[in-house]
């Protein structure tokens, strides 16, 4: 019996870390979604942290402001424009 208390519990874990934060996804997460996250995290890392952005901006032969300016404009449809959904 400590078994299925044991499984509900974790369930009830994992649903309540799904719920907290957006991008740990969901059973119903497909492919692009997935990689919509993943992407969007990425650049808001890069503008966060400074480091990183004077990193991209020296490499790109750049200013800081410019590159964090094109990385907001990338969150906007990082993966292209969503597939169009299959009616079941």
């Amino acid at each position: 019996m400590a078994s299925l208390a044991d499984r509900f519990n974790i369930n009830a874990q994992l649903e309540h870390l799904q719920a907290k934060y957006v991008g740990t996804g969901h059973p119903d997460t497909n492919r692009f979604e997935w990689n919509l996250n993943i992407k969007r995290d990425t650049y808001a890392s890069f503008i966060g942290h400074h480091s990183l952005s004077a990193y991209h901006a020296i490499a790109e032969n750049e200013s800081i402001g410019r590159v964090k300016y094109g990385f907001k404009q990338s969150m906007l449809l990082p993966c292209g424009l969503p597939p169009e959904k299959e009616d079941e």
